[in-house]
């Protein structure tokens, strides 16, 4: 468990939970799940000791929750928002390497590593506390990132850092939300790669099962992605309920903060889009398939059947001759087997150029 102390100019990591809230800023304490079960004790007194209020018991069990779905909830004295990252698994690590070969094994191999996590943010009006999974990296790159920015508004006299903790909220919820666009081109390259075999004319396509996990893969992240559209649109909804403030900074930070709510909605809704268009171009490419296998069909049973035309006077011309007759024309002749082979080889020529110029026999079918 690590807690900071940020104000507009300053952040610091303390050892330990203080006393008291400070005169300025707020408190941002960021835990694991794991660490957050061992000490919520010490944290509820702690929050009981500033004054901002324990948390509610389901509530609890809900950080400590790791299949809880993006939602969000309020209380009279803090709101609590919980929202689904990419988990950052050992196979996931090599998601955003790029793949030029464009293989199936790839493909597959990318699919089934994207997974999610949830990561829980409870808001009090001075202190932010935040439950991430044990792999998730969104603290530390938090934590880094806010202490650069310090450093870098020392030397330049201001700092652009988070004015309260439902601003770092936002801030940690739109990385989040970022990792979701980055993802879209990795889907889109392995589904491209997909929809390449499906329809490869040259190729049988066997690996349906790819094909199927692939689209599991993105009905998981539309009902991901709708959860969060759903959670943040409720933040939304309550921010809009808070009451008003009367000095300026404050209506200002109200206003930054609806812009950045809006901004991350937006982005959940570009994603979302994004998904749901993949899923109609891999539903597309199915039934693409399936059609070009029935044109494929018509276009062998065409020319059987044109074969089958062109042959089928031969037959009779050979069942005629073959005939037990004495006195069949050009039997007893010296030239009738030859004069017979002749009418045979222009009667079949003559049906092929007949069915080639009708495009019978080409790949495409005059209408």
């Amino acid at each position: 468990m690590r807690i900071f102390h940020i104000t507009g100019e300053q952040f610091k990591e303390l050892s330990d939970m203080p006393a008291e809230l400070p005169a300025h800023g707020f408190f941002w304490i960021g835990s694991g799940r794991r660490e957050f079960e061992v000490q919520r004790e010490a944290i509820q007194a702690g929050l009981q000791r500033w004054g901002s209020g324990g948390l509610v018991d389901l509530h609890v069990s809900d950080l400590l929750n790791n299949q809880l779905p993006s939602h969000f909830e309020d209380t009279s004295w803090y709101d609590m928002l919980v929202f689904r990252r990419l988990a950052a698994t050992a196979s996931g690590k090599a998601l955003f390497v790029d793949d030029s070969h464009g293989t199936l094994a790839s493909a597959q191999r990318a699919l089934e590593a994207i997974d999610t996590s949830p990561v829980g943010f409870v808001v009090f009006d001075r202190v932010l506390l935040t439950v991430h999974p044990t792999d998730c990296m969104v603290r530390e790159f938090f934590a880094n990132r806010l202490a650069q920015q310090a450093t870098e508004g020392d030397l330049r006299g201001t700092a652009r850092l988070p004015a309260s903790p439902a601003d770092l909220m936002l801030r940690m919820v739109n990385h989040m939300v970022d990792s979701y666009l980055d993802l879209r081109r990795l889907l889109t390259r392995q589904l491209t790669t997909l929809q390449s075999e499906l329809l490869n004319p040259k190729g049988h396509f066997h690996d349906w099962q790819i094909l199927l996990s692939s689209r599991n893969t993105l009905h998981m992240l539309e009902d991901t992605c709708e959860d969060q559209r759903a959670a943040i649109q409720e933040w939304i909804d309550a921010l809009d309920e808070w009451p008003n403030e009367n000095n300026e900074n404050g209506k200002r930070e109200r206003e930054l903060l609806r812009v950045r709510s809006r901004d991350v909605l937006e982005h959940i809704e570009r994603v979302l889009a994004h998904v749901r268009r993949l899923e109609s171009s891999a539903e597309a490419a199915v039934q693409m398939h399936f059609s070009a296998l029935s044109h494929r069909t018509n276009d062998i049973m065409r020319t059987l059947t044109v074969l089958t035309a062109i042959f089928l006077p031969l037959n009779l011309i050979t069942g005629i001759f073959g005939m037990n007759f004495d006195m069949i024309p050009l039997t007893h002749a010296v030239t009738g087997f030859w004069v017979a082979l002749g009418i045979m080889a222009t009667t079949g020529i003559g049906l092929g150029a007949f069915f080639w110029r009708k495009r019978y026999l080409g790949t495409h079918v005059r209408p």
